[in-house]
């Protein structure tokens, strides 16, 4: 009973799969857990993680039969990050619908209230940060 809910599960989440599968994404378990599709893994970046998690909204906006722990590994980005000397990497995200600001700042930063750095750097497109429009591409520095 249990291998046919993780077949379930994983059939109803295999481009989830694919992306963990086709963007580097050390995946760590896949199990059933509580009724619900178990996934642990390390991301590359914080990037990674974000693609992750758009494509489980994708699927599922409440993911209600999913847990998902997606960390992003530590050292490795630091250096990268440190190295590029000034944030020659930009970062991207494309408004949802549903998305605000601080939404989005929550999920970057970890901190809602930094929405502000998210507006000043798109000030170009953003007349008000109680504004934005789904399919926006918003700079996250």
């Amino acid at each position: 009973m249990a291998d046919q809910r993780l077949e379930q599960l994983k059939q109803k989440y295999q481009s989830v799969l694919n992306t963990i599968q086709q963007t580097g994404v050390r995946l760590q378990n896949v199990h059933v857990e509580n009724d619900k599709l178990f996934i642990r893994g390390e991301a590359p970046s914080q990037e990674v993680k974000n693609r992750i998690w758009d494509q489980i909204k994708l699927v599922d906006p409440n993911y209600s039969d999913l847990t998902a722990d997606i960390s992003v590994s530590g050292g490795q980005t630091q250096a990268a990050g440190a190295a590029t000397g000034g944030g020659q990497q930009t970062r991207t995200y494309t408004v949802q619908a549903g998305d605000s600001l601080s939404k989005i700042a929550r999920q970057f930063y970890g901190n809602a209230n930094d929405y502000m750095r998210i507006y000043d750097a798109n000030r170009d497109q953003i007349k008000d940060p109680n504004k934005i429009q789904p399919g926006q591409q918003l700079v996250i520095p």
